[in-house]
């Protein structure tokens, strides 16, 4: 599998899209014991890089997004 690594200052979302900074997995539960990597679940916890201006009504005007940066 390949990564790609964007600086987000350079790309934006279009539309009514968003990037997200994904968190890294909790490496052990609240129990205290450890997860091993092929344990782990993917996360789905992240922050907020960058929205997009929103979808576009029939007259042309953005729909504002619910989302803002650094939620």
């Amino acid at each position: 599998m390949t990564t790609l690594t964007l600086n987000v200052s350079t790309v934006s979302p279009l539309g009514d899209r968003v990037f997200l900074k994904v968190s890294k997995a909790e490496e052990k539960t609240t129990g205290g014991i450890l997860m091993p990597d092929t344990a782990q679940e993917k996360s789905q916890i992240g922050e907020v890089v960058s929205v997009g201006p929103g979808q576009r009504h029939d007259k042309g005007s953005y729909m504002p997004m619910d989302v803002h940066v650094g939620e």
